[in-house]
């Protein structure tokens, strides 16, 4: 299945979305893993970091919040909080992260599902493939999210990230 330039396959309870961005392996890992990056271009279209909080380590922690700001969208004013704990980080080549709902203070929200979420990121002649493997817990974990419109709004996400690094890159 392709959404806006992600290609991406379900099977049972784990989802596998991959995009090539035109940059390097090193910028595009720089851009997933520093604080003032992330801010420029993480979340969907209309739904900017509010808060970022990054603690980029194994055992560290991300907290951040993205808030709806486009008054065009049924969701404006709300906000979507979010944590993901560092489990493995190579560098350039994956990150790997236990991915929460969460509330203000950091604590994952009960009743929603968490994921395993695997970014690699794989070289290729000065162009970025991301691969990201996220396990949920069941298929119906998996389906909840993909109800919720997690392909769309990575692949707004995604656009955003290409916009970015295209600015960086001139």
């Amino acid at each position: 299945m392709t959404v806006n330039s992600i290609v991406s396959k379900v099977e049972g309870n784990e989802l596998t979305m991959e995009r090539v961005f035109q940059a390097s392996r090193e910028l595009v890992f720089q851009c997933f893993s520093e604080e003032e990056h992330l801010k420029n271009w993480f979340g969907p279209k209309g739904w900017p970091l509010a808060v970022c909080n990054i603690d980029f380590r194994v055992g560290g922690v991300w907290h951040y919040c993205m808030k709806c700001t486009d008054e065009t969208q049924e969701h404006f004013g709300m906000e979507a909080w979010g944590r993901a704990v560092y489990k493995d980080i190579v560098t350039p080549e994956r990150i790997k992260s236990v991915d929460q709902f969460s509330n203000a203070e950091g604590t994952a929200a009960e009743g929603m599902p968490e994921s395993i979420v695997t970014q690699t990121f794989v070289d290729e002649g000065g162009k970025t493939k991301l691969i990201q493997h996220t396990v949920y817990d069941s298929p119906e974990a998996l389906q909840s999210v993909l109800d919720m419109g997690m392909l769309e709004g990575t692949a707004s996400t995604w656009d955003n990230f290409e916009e970015y690094v295209q600015k960086l890159n001139r």
